[in-house]
């Protein structure tokens, strides 16, 4: 093992941080580098001045992995998150490489041959899972991370999320208060934590207004999933008068199948989603969605990350933003 190894593995940080802290690197804590500058002392380790001058001439990477989706790269939401996320890491000397995967089992891959080959020095986790063996493997290996969204352990780890299971709350309600008893639910898969709170959101929701539990469907979060999924929902024998989307791109393939029955979204059946993607608004009819109430997402993202990599403790870079409705047009009154 390499003194700076062993001396990270002392200190309980990792070599990245260790490395830029004994490279004066602002973004270091000033604590964290006094703390690791004596104990560099302490067992008498000097940095290569050669290989320090090429670290501080090389900007280090940044990993996120999205999945591949057909035609396009990851859900269309992270897209200008990672965008802003980029320029703020980009100011810090730092490049972050977007690398689609096609599986959990190869993203896992993915992982593995980054952090063991030493190509990432930190990793944005996206789209998190309840039970993510991507962060169990990231903290085992001592990588400075931080996650959009939460697991079901999130006291582990630095975050960044929106409060879903509110947002669905509130839409419910709102469904509910225009006169619609049948709010069906269009969910994404239940192990993905964004698709488990926004569910409970919604089944909160129906609690608060004395309503049964009406009908479900979990989709793929993309428009075909959505078109599908509403489809059946729309052949049972009680259909819904409105549909609460677990994401935009849900809603806009249920629109699609609403228009194909000759259904009007907003006259006939309500539609609401959640990411107020750009598209959304060019809908026929515009649609009516939700969206984290923050308009600097992937900055904060990267100032999490940068904190980490300062050394600074996880459990002090956790957030959950507040969750707004974006009305628009097809979350009308029930017919």
């Amino acid at each position: 093992m390499s003194k700076l190894k062993q001396l990270a593995q002392t200190l309980g940080l990792s070599t990245t941080t260790v490395s830029r802290a004994l490279d004066g690197y602002s973004d270091v804590a000033p604590a964290t580098r006094e703390r690791v500058r004596a104990a560099a002392q302490a067992i008498n380790y000097r940095p290569n001045s050669a290989a320090r001058s090429l670290r501080r001439r090389r900007a280090e990477a940044v990993a996120v992995t999205l999945p591949l989706e057909p035609g396009r790269v990851g859900p269309p939401v992270f897209l200008n998150i990672l965008a802003a996320c980029s320029q703020r890491l980009a100011e810090e000397g730092l490049d972050l490489m977007l690398l689609p995967t096609t599986s959990p089992a190869a993203e896992m891959e993915t992982y593995r041959r980054l952090i063991d080959g030493g190509r990432a020095d930190a990793v944005i986790v996206v789209r998190t899972r309840l039970e993510d063996e991507r962060v169990t493997f990231l903290k085992e290996r001592g990588i400075p991370f931080v996650t959009h969204g939460r697991t079901e352990r999130p006291e582990d780890h630095a975050f960044i999320d929106g409060d879903g299971e509110s947002g669905f709350r509130d839409a419910t309600r709102l469904l509910a208060a225009l006169g619609h008893r049948r709010i069906a639910h269009i969910s994404a898969p239940q192990a993905l934590t964004f698709a488990h709170l926004r569910r409970k959101g919604w089944l909160g929701g129906l609690a608060d207004e004395g309503l049964p539990d009406a009908l479900e469907y979990a989709a793929q979060p993309n428009e075909a999933g959505g078109y599908e999924a509403a489809k059946w929902l729309l052949d049972q024998p009680q259909a819904p008068t409105s549909l609460l989307c677990a994401t935009d791109s849900i809603a806009i393939g249920a629109l699609s199948a609403l228009k194909e029955r000759g259904l009007v979204a907003g006259r006939d059946v309500a539609v609401i989603g959640h990411d107020n993607l750009p598209s959304g608004a060019y809908t026929d009819p515009p649609l009516s969605t939700m969206e984290i109430a923050a308009p600097d997402v992937g900055r904060r993202l990267a100032d999490m990350l940068i904190a980490r990599l300062g050394g600074r403790d996880p459990r002090e870079l956790q957030t959950i933003l507040p969750v707004r409705q974006v009305p628009r047009a097809t979350h009308g009154p029930e017919g």
